[in-house]
């Protein structure tokens, strides 16, 4: 009996224990399984993170690879530019070598010494005075008026930094700009030098340079490429046939009324009375070295050359520079023929400058033909101006008022034949207030000095030569005498 209850207890455990078991046993399966689960995203969520990590980090250093890659075009462009304005500039300082070459071959050997003097002696103080005054008043940034530029302070040493490069605002450095536009108002004075030669105190004509380079061609060159209100107007002049050439022209018109013709230069019964040049085979060289100077005057006008469009208007311009003074020479060359039955040298290298004058307005739009049409017309009008001169006993040695004046104003009202941005009316706006407003300033200054200090040489020491009594001694002691 005990031991059929005692089997009949187990027997009831075993069955009673049975489910609790089954429970516990399918309680375990799930719990393994979320375990292991959860041990997997253990392991994969790093896993994750890290290769978003890594994928920010290639996105980052894609994006400063771009950022680093845009500013190395950028700063290449820029150095590029800059590189460019650089020796262009240079390019236009040797045409001061030519100046002196051309006009120490075309006065008397008894004034050449003089004549070098004052071209190297004009460089040197167009330099300091630009720097000083002359590059602040052309260049103000903001401007007082559209006619008055106002003082921006000494130039400083202070140059682009990369942000301005970055954003598009500064395509070359600003003291390279400087550089460029110094040796131009250079130029304007050197057109000077030629016309007054053989007769003007030497003192006299560089403190005239002082007022030139350092306020008047300043303040006529803010008008138009300064942003005044000839540019405003509509006035084009690319490369300066009138805010260089015609402004050194005028100077010199003004300075020749003052100052008369040289000793013997015309006879009391109106007759005209050539004075040769000591030197012409100089005066070819320094024209030549005129011609090669320009095309850094008018393709360093182009501003840029660092993408494909540029490059391809630089190369227009000195294309069109190189046909406009060929076609100048030509058509003087046929012309001084026909009016003379003889080539003259003197006619030919000037007609080679005028044409290079004509087509400095505006290089950029005409055709290669067009240029050398341009140029022609420029080359039968310095012939023409050269004799009107002198009938009118405005005696200039050197012819360098029909070159840079005349033929300035030819240029300037050529730029509406090619360029249909242009026109006559702005043209001769430009013109006129180039011409009177230099003409009027340059003779007050010329006035002043002459009431002062005087403007001529004794008529002893013109006879003597201006090498003796300028520079006490000769450029060619063993020729002279």
């Amino acid at each position: 009996m005990m031991r059929k209850t005692l089997s009949a207890l187990a027997l009831a455990l075993c069955f009673g224990l049975a489910p609790a078991w089954a429970q516990d046993e399918a309680m375990t399966e799930p719990a393994v399984e979320a375990v292991e689960t959860m041990e997997t995203m253990a392991v994969e969520e790093p896993v994750a993170v890290e290769e978003a990590v890594v994928e920010e980090a290639v996105a980052e250093e894609a994006a400063e690879e771009e950022v680093s890659l845009e500013q190395k075009t950028a700063e290449l462009a820029y150095a590029l530019d800059t590189f460019y304005f650089l020796v262009m500039g240079a390019f236009v300082m040797w045409m001061a070598a030519g100046f002196a070459m051309l006009e120490s071959g075309l006065v008397r050997s008894k004034n050449t010494a003089e004549i070098l003097t004052k071209n190297i002696g004009l460089f040197a103080i167009a330099s300091v005075m630009y720097m000083v005054v002359g590059y602040q008043i052309m260049y103000p940034g903001e401007a007082m008026s559209p006619y008055f530029p106002g003082f921006g302070g000494l130039l400083g040493s202070s140059d682009n930094d990369v942000a301005s490069v970055m954003s598009g605002d500064s395509y070359y450095s600003g003291l390279s700009d400087f550089f460029f536009q110094v040796v131009f108002v250079a130029t304007a004075m050197s057109i000077v030098s030629g016309a007054v030669a053989e007769r003007m105190k030497l003192v006299s004509f560089f403190i005239f340079a002082v007022f030139m380079t350092g306020f008047i061609y300043p303040l006529q060159g803010f008008w138009k490429w300064g942003g005044g209100f000839l540019d405003a107007a509509g006035f084009l002049d690319f490369a300066g046939s009138g805010v260089v050439h015609l402004t050194g022209a005028t100077a010199a018109l003004a300075g020749v009324i003052l100052l008369g013709a040289r000793k013997g230069k015309y006879g009391p019964d109106g007759k005209i009375n050539p004075i040769p040049g000591a030197n012409l085979p100089l005066s070819t060289l320094g024209t030549f070295i005129l011609w090669l100077g320009w095309f850094g005057f008018n393709g360093g006008s182009e501003l840029m050359i660092s993408n494909v469009g540029e490059a391809n208007a630089v190369s227009l311009v000195l294309v069109n520079t190189n046909m406009g003074a060929s076609g100048g020479l030509i058509a003087a060359m046929l012309t001084s023929l026909v009016l003379f039955k003889k080539t003259d040298l003197t006619m030919v290298l000037n007609g080679a400058l005028a044409g290079l004058v004509a087509i400095t307005a505006e290089p950029l739009t005409p055709t290669p033909l067009a240029a050398t049409l341009i140029g022609a017309v420029g080359g039968v009008i310095v012939v023409f101006s050269i004799l009107g001169l002198d009938k009118l006993k405005i005696d200039d040695p050197v012819g360098a008022i029909s070159v840079h004046g005349v033929v300035g104003m030819w240029g300037l009202l050529a730029v509406p034949l090619t360029n249909s941005d242009a026109t006559f009316t702005a043209q001769l706006l430009g013109l006129f207030t180039i011409l009177v407003f230099v003409f009027v300033a340059a003779f007050i200054v010329w006035l002043i000095i002459k009431l002062i200090i005087g403007i001529r040489v004794s008529p002893e020491e013109e006879d003597e030569g201006t090498d003796i009594s300028q520079c006490g001694l000769e450029a060619y002691p063993e020729f002279t005498k």
